[in-house]
């Protein structure tokens, strides 16, 4: 071990001015090898494009190694039925109890279209409408994510879309988990596919023989999901640009060492590329916690993940105060912040940026992967600066609604086309004047 730190978390001291080379490399690690990547992906997005359903299935047996044909893309009826007969009843059980509270969570979240009048019979509005079509990635890898089937299609089912389709990688045998086909169907997902990778996206984005096309996008997915995403965005709607997770602890003396230690391992173990950042005015908790980590990560089973995330991306900052602290997390903008302080809530109003707000120390990360009810697809990569999570309101479309009446229009004539004739648009001014000629 180098000098400074402790296990693989790096102690990094940025008081009195100080600052780290951390911040630039959380933000750039997308970029690894990226050219490569793009490059890769625009092959097969153009690929799927051009051939559909073959170069759906090549790829599947390229990189998935799983031998499909056309016949066998979509997951059948008598596999969901299947599904449900080989899950454990208290499996069911949690993925119910789950999307209750995430469904109830995101009914708070429906917007209806409303409608103003104003004199001479102005009418001014907007119409809510949900879209016709949602795709959901649900990625697989290193980890079956069954709870983000609900987190992703039931903001689509609760915003009305009628059509979900959803697409999930195959195992080798070209099967998928029973436990994510259950939560499909109870999440009222209508079509299942067994694709992954970025021929999965670009199948729902330009429509193969067999996948129909979609009007957007949600769900997260590795670098090449990601990247198709990015490339295909313009042709459909996506969600955001998700990349690898990450988790910022502020922490103060009253927190409790062994939960922000767990806390850390729990987001760090999702990838190597998953940032776990410790923030906090004590040195003493730091290296408590350190310790900490340490000792509970001899327990766990993912520890060649763990062990390179932490070495790469995770660290304990230390600063003045809890003030320099909240200025910390809203420049990083992390996709999960947890505020496990004396008085959480008094520091609430200091956030600025954060995919999720936990607070205090019985508030830990998981219980918002999970069951809590708000969504678990959050901006990552300070991309919470301008991105929100996953909700309803991404699955409705929003037009507006202006009806003049001729007195109306008449009283706005003058300023219409003055406005018209100032921006050089003859054509514009016009079509009011014209209006108005005996």
């Amino acid at each position: 071990m180098k000098e400074g730190e402790i296990f693989m978390l790096k102690i990094i001291d940025i008081r009195q001015g100080k600052d780290s080379d951390l911040f630039e490399k959380l933000a750039d690690r997308e970029s690894v090898g990226m050219q490569d990547v793009v490059d890769k992906v625009r092959e097969i997005i153009e690929n799927v494009r051009k051939n559909g359903d073959r170069a759906v299935l090549e790829y599947t047996k390229k990189y998935d190694e799983a031998d499909l044909d056309a016949s066998s893309i979509r997951v059948s009826g008598r596999e969901i039925e299947e599904a449900y007969d080989s899950i454990d009843p208290k499996l069911l059980g949690i993925i119910r109890k789950s999307k209750a509270n995430i469904t109830a969570f995101h009914e708070k979240q429906k917007m209806n279209s409303w409608f103003t009048t104003g004199e001479d019979g102005i009418l001014l509005g907007q119409l809510c409408r949900p879209l016709g079509t949602a795709g959901i990635y649900v990625p697989g890898g290193t980890a079956v994510l069954t709870s983000s089937v609900l987190m992703n299609a039931l903001p689509a089912k609760v915003a009305g879309v009628e059509r979900i389709v959803m697409a999930t990688p195959p195992r080798p045998d070209g099967s998928v988990d029973p436990a994510a086909l259950v939560a499909a169907v109870e999440a009222g997902v209508t079509d299942i596919f067994r694709i992954g990778g970025a021929q999965a996206i670009a199948a729902m984005v330009f429509g193969t023989e067999t996948v129909p096309r979609v009007d957007k996008i949600a769900g997260p997915g590795n670098i090449y999901v990601a990247t198709a995403k990015r490339l295909v965005y313009g042709y459909c709607g996506i969600d955001m640009f998700a990349g690898p997770s990450e988790i910022m602890v502020v922490a103060d003396d009253t927190a409790n060492p062994v939960f922000v230690a767990a806390d850390l391992l729990s987001q760090a173990e999702h990838d190597v590329l998953s940032a776990a950042i410790l923030v906090t005015p004590s040195i003493d908790l730091a290296r408590t916690v350190c310790s900490e980590m340490e000792e509970q990560y001899k327990k766990l089973t993912r520890k060649e993940i763990l062990g390179r995330s932490l070495s790469e991306y995770g660290a304990a900052i230390i600063v003045g105060d809890l003030d320099e602290a909240m200025d910390v997390a809203n420049r990083i903008a992390p996709e999960h912040l947890e505020l496990c302080i004396e008085e959480p809530f008094s520091r609430l109003a200091y956030v600025r940026n954060a995919g999720a707000v936990f607070l205090g120390n019985w508030s830990p990360e998981p219980l918002g992967d999970y069951y809590a009810g708000p969504n678990h697809i959050l901006p990552t990569g300070g991309t919470a600066r301008f991105f929100s999570p996953l909700g309803v309101d991404d699955f409705v479309r929003k037009s507006s609604v202006i009806s003049y009446t001729r007195n109306a229009l008449e009283k706005a004539k003058d300023t219409v086309i003055g406005f018209a004739e100032y921006e050089g648009l003859d054509g514009h001014a016009n079509a009011i004047r014209v209006r108005f000629e005996k």
